[in-house]
């Protein structure tokens, strides 16, 4: 715990529980314009809404088990649905539509985490964790390989980008250069390289995460490129280069996170039965 961390994690600071007594929670997702967080509750089919006034109440039921939740561009949600084997988006009536559930005629495996580039395309991981009863359904793999994949900002082309590991969480640098993806059954997180059409070179590793049971999982980075991802004892800080500054401890095991609040200084955090928020000196990425 150096300098650098504190300067990113204030002393004295204290995680706060929002919320608990839920199934396994994963995918929060902040809404800017309504102030609000969005998050899954995967084996009760629930996407959970939390507000500073109101607390938790459910925003959409059944969910199709979502996992990873994001905002695209136009401030539209976006949803790893793992029942359904699909990624999907709310329209502003409310309405769900399918944008990406088959890759080459066949069935995705149960799409996880999901992240949206600034020119519109959406970019997820399509690991096997959902084909069970309890976190999706249980059902047999159709494509041989767990992949990620982008779909083009038209939704009208699917390309899989790395289909040689577990794919799970998954987070742009900054400037977009760099795709971070992790990978739980490695316990590492490898970093690519995005050429100008979006595809990936150079895939490398940026660190090893030690997991008990499970880690790395969901990841976030903030405006300076550091990388905050589930490890060991709690929320793992990274520097750019893949140096660990420190841990930020969570009384659960957590399972994802992201930047929130009108600042982006709030770190909301999903762990197992309950939601969490920590205040951070340092911005994250804005999600429209």
């Amino acid at each position: 715990m150096n300098a650098e961390f504190r300067r990113i994690v204030p002393d004295g600071v204290r995680v706060e529980r929002l919320g608990t007594g839920f199934q396994f929670t994963e995918g929060p997702a902040w809404n800017v314009k309504g102030g609000y967080l969005l998050f899954s509750d995967i084996p009760a089919s629930r996407i959970r809404k939390w507000t500073p006034k109101d607390g938790i109440s459910d925003f959409r039921v059944p969910s199709g088990k979502s996992n990873g939740l994001t905002l695209d561009k136009r401030g539209r949600l976006i949803a790893c649905e793992h029942e359904n084997r699909r990624v999907s988006r709310m329209e502003a009536d409310g309405t769900i539509v399918t944008i990406a559930s088959h890759y080459q005629g066949k069935r995705l495996n149960s799409p996880n985490d999901v992240v949206v580039k600034s020119d519109g395309s959406v970019y997820f991981t399509d690991p096997p964790y959902g084909l069970n009863p309890v976190f999706g359904t249980l059902e047999a793999p159709e494509l041989p390989f767990n992949g990620v994949y982008r779909l083009s900002p038209e939704g009208d082309k699917l390309s899989l980008l790395v289909d040689d590991s577990v794919p799970n969480g998954l987070a742009f640098s900054p400037d977009e250069s760099f795709l971070y993806i992790a990978d739980t059954e490695m316990n590492h997180i490898r970093v690519f390289d995005l050429n100008d059409d979006g595809t990936t070179r150079n895939g490398r590793i940026f660190s090893e995460i030690p997991g008990e049971p499970l880690a790395p999982d969901g990841i976030k980075v903030d405006s300076e490129g550091n990388v905050y991802v589930n490890g060991n004892g709690g929320i793992w800080v990274l520097n750019p280069e893949g140096k660990r500054l420190g841990i930020i401890k969570i009384p659960e095991l957590p399972a994802n996170l992201c930047w929130g609040d009108s600042d982006w200084k709030t770190l909301y955090i999903t762990a197992r039965t309950s939601l969490y928020r920590i205040r951070l000196n340092v911005t994250g990425i804005p999600v429209p």
